[in-house]
């Protein structure tokens, strides 16, 4: 599994999780400590996806286009 799959699959969506969870943390009312650091997570996962978006998906062998299964055609 190359680099810009395991991109695809798993950290790209795993930064956008990261930002929902410091939402999460951060208007919970029982925790001080996510409390606290709420804002810390939604901006590290905001930066990784910042990162993560901007590397292009894997391209079909041979015929020069992106791999999207779900595309119409």
């Amino acid at each position: 599994m190359s680099f810009r799959a395991i991109n695809q699959k798993y950290l790209e969506p795993g930064s956008q999780i990261l930002m929902v969870l410091g939402i999460i943390a951060l208007c919970q009312p029982w925790n001080m400590l996510l409390h606290s650091y709420g804002v810390t997570i939604i901006l590290i996962g905001l930066i990784g996806f910042n990162i993560t978006s901007k590397i292009a998906p894997e391209e079909k062998a041979g015929t020069g286009q992106k791999a999207n299964p779900g595309a119409p055609h």
